[in-house]
């Protein structure tokens, strides 16, 4: 189960940029740029796409419903895996050349306005330049976007590909571990919770759940996510780099540390 510890290295990732606010509010914000993702998602050719993709996804799934319905617990199995594999197909098709367009639009704006690094309206509070409207503009116009001749310019925000380091031996260990532990207890606490005859009790057994979780996350997970901060402050000071942020908010540009983070925590 990755989503616990996935937070908490998350939470890791933005220790670590807290680390450097002091360096980011000194530093030039000029070639940094955002999009609204939702904005561009409005867009006329994207709208359509999602509404043939919705109906596609509707009429399938009733297809495999009818057909899994008096199906084996094995064939039922397969049969969601085959949905999913289709609904992944056609939204490759069918979204994929407009994210392809889009992130080909995106680079040109960029580069035009020397931009080093463009991430997701999402975490921006203050600061960076809004290129949305110039984004939209360019799909909107008539041909395609020409992509820029060269690169971004080296950036002064890294970021880390969190599942790289999800995959590492000793966090999926402990994420495995971690997953098992959790299991156990909520099965137990089901049983528990189900026994309970006051609202007080019931309170009791949640309260009670919720410690063993969080010690087990401070045994198992949180000496890690600390290895994890202190590694990721260590590639940014020594890369000279303001900020580290998700590679999943970042779209175009940026400074990869990934390599040098698993490296360190290998």
């Amino acid at each position: 189960m990755r989503r616990p510890f996935r937070s908490l290295a998350l939470v890791a990732a933005l220790a670590c940029a807290l680390l450097a606010t002091g360096a980011a509010r000194a530093a030039d914000s000029t070639g940094i740029g955002y999009v609204d993702q939702a904005a561009l998602s409005a867009l006329p050719a994207f709208a359509d796409a999602k509404r043939t993709f919705d109906a596609y996804g509707a009429d399938l799934q009733k297809t495999y419903l009818a057909r899994a319905r008096n199906a084996s617990a094995a064939e039922q199995q397969r049969l969601s895996q085959e949905f999913q594999s289709k609904m992944a197909d056609k939204q490759r098709s069918l979204l994929g050349p407009l994210f392809g367009r889009a992130q080909v639009a995106i680079a040109s704006v960029a580069s035009s306005k020397n931009l080093s690094i463009v991430v997701d309206k999402q975490i921006m509070i203050v600061g960076g330049s809004d290129i949305t409207s110039d984004v939209r503009a360019l799909l909107a116009g008539p041909g395609d976007p020409v992509p820029p001749v060269t690169g971004p310019p080296p950036s002064t925000v890294g970021y880390v590909d969190q599942t790289a380091i999800d995959a590492l031996p000793s966090i999926k260990s402990a994420s495995d571990e971690f997953a098992k532990f959790k299991a156990t207890e909520d099965q137990q606490t089901a049983v528990r919770f189900k026994a309970a005859k006051t609202q007080a009790d019931k309170d009791a057994v949640l309260k009670d759940y919720q410690k063993a979780l969080l010690d087990k996350q401070n045994q198992t997970l949180k000496p890690l996510v600390d290895k994890t901060t202190a590694a990721m402050a260590d590639v940014a000071h020594k890369r000279g780099l303001v900020l580290v942020i998700d590679r999943t908010n970042v779209i175009y540009g940026g400074t990869d540390i990934t390599a040098d983070v698993t490296s360190a925590l290998k």
